[in-house]
């Protein structure tokens, strides 16, 4: 590898590390002319599906997007940047396993609403909200009911999305 500070072709590597939870290595070397340190990181490159939005326009597969989404969804929440990491990995990993070169957006959103939902309810409504394109309250109502059914026990964990209408 050439050294990017003085371009001699003789640099030799001083440490090699794992990192990104195994998703890389980071390699530190040595220049053997110039004597100056820097990394390098290797990782594999993979082929990740093609996007099909709901036009027909085919997208190739963006990690910053998707990180983006979640940033969004959690903004000014409890969540760490470790549990967005873990989530966009999980759909990065499943998206990976998809045997078809393409899959549509709607799919991904699916996929990005199921990590929400075990991160952050309110952060779930938040986003199944945009990406449902809720008119209404009442739109609200009914996807914040579908999340209470659908996971017992989570009223006894947080208080209430929406106050009771029939309550004074």
């Amino acid at each position: 590898m050439h050294c990017p500070f003085c371009q001699h072709d003789d640099t030799r590597v001083i440490d090699t590390r794992v990192v990104e939870e195994g998703m890389a290595i980071r390699r530190r070397r040595e220049c053997a002319e110039c004597g100056e340190r820097f990394n390098t990181y290797e990782s594999a490159d993979l082929k990740m599906p093609t996007l099909v939005k709901s036009n027909g326009r085919r997208e190739a597969f963006e990690e910053r997007k998707l990180r983006t989404s979640f940033e969004r969804a959690v903004q000014k929440r409890p969540v760490t940047g470790e549990q967005i990491d873990a989530a966009v990995h999980a759909i990065m990993h499943r998206l990976l396993k998809h045997t078809d070169r393409e899959i549509a957006s709607r799919q991904l959103g699916i996929l990005v609403m199921d990590e929400l939902k075990k991160i952050d309810h309110v952060a779930y409504v938040r986003f199944a909200s945009v990406y449902r394109k809720f008119q209404d309250i009442e739109e609200f109502r009914e996807e914040i009911a579908r999340l209470e059914r659908d996971m017992p026990g989570l009223a006894a964990e947080q208080l209430p999305l929406l106050d009771d209408p029939k309550k004074p």
